[in-house]
């Protein structure tokens, strides 16, 4: 499997009954894979499968067989014998699923990934993070130049987790990742911006956190708002552009630390 055509290693392991873990070689082999999925899905060629989450080397596909009632009951029949044979054998036909579906994604050829071209959404941000003088030693720059380099690049959201409107965004050259803090922050406020590895991304709650902090974000609410369709503002493959802002008063995001 393998975008463009070339033959690459994957491996297709179960995650309990009812979900698969797809390993793939690399980033852009995981993004390939998740929009094949999505477009087989689109036109109804994916069947039974309920969630499909992207990761940074794997993809994970869950709910793989039947409905959780065919496995579970209707909550009428579940104590009696027919119920619990019919539940046995959603059980066998939901792993006689997955394995079908293992053995079918590996002879997968995956076209290129094919990137969105889209209006990139633009965030407003404040460059003013507590760890912006470590992060232009790292990057062997004066503090004032952080800014500029970030803001500059044209990023693109790899994949979410971690919280909900979390999204890991690349698009640094390889010679501005920095690593993550020796020591993480116990709190790390929603909206701040920080750096870690190859990604870029913004805390969309407060949460512990190990990554540099270089700015906050002017309106961070934005990026999650389970009222609107999408929640989430900052879906896989969405391009992502940072606006670097005036201060704004410390009463409308928390202080960085």
């Amino acid at each position: 499997m393998s975008p463009g055509g070339d033959r690459t290693e994957v491996r297709v392991l179960p995650a309990g009954a009812h979900a698969l873990l797809v390993e793939l070689a690399d980033g852009d082999h995981a993004e390939a894979f998740h929009a094949e999925l999505l477009r087989r899905r689109e036109r109804g060629a994916l069947p039974g499968v309920r969630e499909i989450v992207p990761g940074a080397r794997t993809v994970l596909l869950d709910g793989i067989g039947p409905h959780e009632k065919a496995l579970h009951g209707d909550g009428h029949h579940e104590r009696t014998r027919d119920g619990v044979r019919n539940r046995e054998k959603a059980r066998e036909s939901a792993s006689a699923a997955r394995d079908r579906l293992a053995r079918d994604l590996v002879t997968w050829v995956l076209p290129p990934p094919r990137h969105e071209v889209r209006e990139a959404v633009e965030i407003p941000v404040v460059y003013d993070g507590p760890d912006l003088a470590e992060v232009a030693a790292l990057w062997g720059v004066g503090v004032d130049e952080v800014p500029g380099l970030h803001s500059r690049t044209a990023f693109r959201v790899a994949f979410c987790g971690f919280a909900p409107g979390f999204g890991y965004l690349t698009g640094l050259p390889e010679r501005l990742h920095v690593p993550r803090r020796t020591t993480p922050r116990t709190r790390v406020p929603a909206g701040a911006l920080a750096l870690a590895g190859p990604y870029t991304g913004v805390y969309p709650r407060p949460s512990p956190g190990g990554w540099q902090l270089i700015g906050r974000m002017v309106d961070p609410a934005a990026l999650w708002d389970p009222g609107r369709e999408p929640a989430a503002l900052l879906g896989p493959g969405t391009r992502v552009r940072f606006v670097a802002s005036e201060p704004v008063p410390v009463s409308r995001t928390e202080p960085l630390r």
